[in-house]
């Protein structure tokens, strides 16, 4: 088998199970046991992260956060102003 498809193999194995949700660190270490050797295999890792990035959609804003604090009940509590900003306005 040819490198380029040796290592292709690999990519698409980390594809297919970084997908699934397995960690980088636990399929990576289950090919190096297998025999695989660390340097290809660190490679194949390499080129799985780089094509998942070049398929993530690119945010074009910022998000908005917001929170609400919410009593016992689940019911939303209502921000009082301090005494200085009632006062002062």
């Amino acid at each position: 088998m040819r490198s380029s498809e040796h290592k292709r193999k690999l990519t698409d194995y980390f594809l297919k199970n970084l997908k699934k949700g397995y960690p980088d660190e636990s399929l990576k270490w289950a090919l190096i046991s297998q025999g695989y050797s660390r340097t290809a295999v660190d490679e194949a890792l390499k080129e799985a992260h780089m094509e998942l990035a070049a398929k993530a959609p690119i945010l074009r804003e910022k998000p908005v956060i917001s929170y609400e604090v919410m009593d016992g009940n689940n019911n939303p509590v209502s921000a009082k102003k301090s005494w200085w900003k009632r006062f002062f306005g």
